[in-house]
């Protein structure tokens, strides 16, 4: 069981006088006008970082300590960072989940300025797993980066998803894009890694890296134009507690559910009678 005391109902409005954005799609399905606290709030994805925390001692009990997952935060609001400058151990020391530590003093002046402005920011998150075997997914229904996409997207707020370069794959040629390949001895190796480790679905043995993005959160103290249940044209300000930027908080998120979707295709690949 897991006790939130952090949140009360104070900290959020009441949809006699207005609708929170999530509210009239709910109503809808629900059938019924009712109490949604908490319902898509990210206290739900405690027990997936729970799950997650198993799946990595499964995989690292049967692949080595040559498996690991380790996500970041790549882009706060407006500011990005230099992802050639990341840097494991430091991600793990700062809140922010920054990989970047030339940029850190920045992104903390950034939050802070849109903390007392009463609003929000989104964020861009980096998850990267290492030593998972050849093989994994499916060329068709069970493609490796389809089941990665779907587990990103269900986490609360999350807009999009890349595979490796993603969106950014159709600003480049074939000749950028393509992931050059060479073999020394046993041993594959690849020039690049825009296909984020999966090719035609299946794992490459190459790093798998997925990111996703995080919306803003509409928890802010400015005031937005709304609805009332009676459909009565209203105004709504959330004050309470609240980040102004949840994203940070995904980061966890997405590397639990990084875990459970390698385990999730380590077992069915076994189950196939795979390597």
């Amino acid at each position: 069981m897991y006790l939130d005391r952090a949140n009360t109902v104070a900290d959020y409005p009441s949809t006699e006088s207005a609708e929170d954005e999530l509210d009239r799609p709910n109503c809808h399905y629900e059938q019924e006008q009712s109490d949604l606290l908490g319902r898509q709030s990210a206290r739900e994805t405690a027990s997936r970082v729970a799950a997650g925390a198993i799946a990595k001692q499964v995989l690292q009990n049967i692949i080595g300590k040559k498996y690991s997952v380790i996500g970041a935060v790549t882009q706060l609001g407006i500011l990005g960072c230099d992802t050639e400058k990341w840097n494991d151990s430091f991600i793990t020391k700062n809140p922010l989940f920054c990989p970047d530590k030339t940029v850190l003093k920045l992104w903390e002046k950034y939050l802070l300025g849109i903390r007392k402005a009463g609003s929000s920011c989104g964020a861009i998150i980096e998850v990267r797993a290492r030593g998972v075997p050849v093989g994994l997914g499916a060329p068709i229904y069970s493609k490796l980066d389809m089941d990665l996409a779907s587990a990103m997207m269900s986490i609360n707020a999350v807009k999009g998803v890349n595979i490796g370069s993603g969106m950014n794959s159709a600003q480049l040629s074939g000749e950028q894009n393509s992931d050059e390949m060479s073999q020394t001895g046993k041993k594959t190796k690849f020039k690049s890694n825009n296909a984020g480790g999966i090719l035609g679905g299946i794992s490459s043995g190459q790093e798998i890296i997925v990111s996703f993005a995080v919306k803003p959160t509409s928890s802010i103290l400015s005031q937005r134009k709304t609805i009332n249940k009676f459909g009565k044209n209203t105004s709504i300000s959330v004050t309470g507690r609240h980040d102004p930027c949840v994203g940070i908080r995904a980061v966890p998120i997405g590397e639990a559910m990084m875990h459970c979707v390698i385990l999730d295709h380590y077992l069915m690949n076994k189950a196939q009678g795979g390597n």
